[in-house]
């Protein structure tokens, strides 16, 4: 059994995935990740979940090496086809991962969940972590946001066509060729873009980094339809809880509005990369990336009052 001397990030630090030091050196990386469907079609499903799961290991600038399936489904209620197209789904994006899944569990449920066990590795020197931000640097956000409050118009059957197409395209892309992008530059800290928002996710990161973020709203990118779907009233209870809880380290321009307030801390699935790098690099890697989604959205500046200031 590994001493505790070996154990570089577990349960107790807010890092994407467990780290743990092999006797080579190296380090195994490993998370796990599953939930509902949140669109209709089983195959996407599949999609989106496997790339969420995925992300983690991309997030601390791992190589996935092999996923396990988790899979719960109601088998007496619904047609085992539809389990088949979930795990396709998942193979799919794990093979365009470059991985193999290798196994998994399933148990019988009242509803559907799916997502996967992922192992990777990474050599230490080159490992990412939610920690280290510095004053000076800029902050990239490499996927547009509004997955929370789209998902949400899904359930409600409100949001058009094209806005669940665009979403869908957003959700299912993995964030393999955005970490493999910034392996070309120097970033202090990185972290991925999830269930607690882009707020939340870069509180993690000041507090960690012990530093001040400063951003502005109207550089954050939002999916086609996510401020009308907004503006409709949709918008899901994660991110009304993601601002509760963000408003006690927050400083809110008074000059923003409480919906812009909460469109800052929708709840995200399968987002993208919140990347801490110097100044001078950000620019680049935007460019690099070649990519519409991609932002540069505020700075870190010197420990303040606040852990994020959001300006208009």
């Amino acid at each position: 059994m590994k001493s505790n001397n070996s154990i570089i990030s577990d349960y107790t630090s807010t890092d994407d995935a467990a780290a743990v030091r092999l006797d080579d050196g190296r380090i195994l990386l490993q998370t796990v990740d599953f939930f509902t469907p949140i669109v209709d079609d089983p195959y996407l499903f599949g999609q989106i979940s496997a790339a969420n799961s995925l992300s983690d290991i991309y997030a601390m600038g791992g190589k996935p090496l092999f996923a396990l399936n988790i899979v719960a489904f109601p088998i007496q209620k619904l047609e085992k086809s539809i389990l088949s197209e979930i795990m396709q789904g998942g193979a799919d994006k794990a093979n365009e991962a470059g991985i193999p899944i290798v196994g998994g569990h399933s148990v019988d449920d009242s509803e559907p969940k799916y997502g996967l066990v992922v192992t990777g590795e990474v050599k230490e020197k080159s490992m990412w972590t939610n920690t280290g931000a510095k004053p000076g640097d800029s902050l990239v956000l490499t996927k547009a946001i509004g997955t929370g409050i789209i998902s949400t118009a899904i359930k409600k059957e409100k949001a058009q066509d094209s806005v669940i197409e665009s979403a869908v395209e957003s959700m299912k892309m993995l964030n393999k060729s955005a970490a493999e992008t910034l392996q070309d530059f120097n970033p202090s800290a990185v972290t991925d873009v999830t269930g607690f928002g882009l707020i939340g996710h870069l509180i993690e990161m000041c507090k960690n980094s012990q530093v001040t973020a400063e951003i502005n709203f109207s550089d954050i990118k939002f999916l086609p339809g996510t401020i009308d779907l907004a503006n409709d009233g949709i918008m899901p209870g994660g991110s009304k809880r993601n601002l509760e809880y963000s408003e006690k380290f927050v400083e809110f321009s008074n000059a923003l509005s409480d919906l812009q307030k909460l469109l800052a801390c929708d709840a995200q699935t399968s987002g993208g990369l919140l990347v801490s790098l110097p100044d001078d690099e950000a620019d680049e890697f935007i460019k690099a990336l070649d990519s519409n989604s991609a932002s540069k959205i505020g700075n870190i500046i010197s420990q303040d009052s606040s852990i994020v200031s959001v300006k208009p």
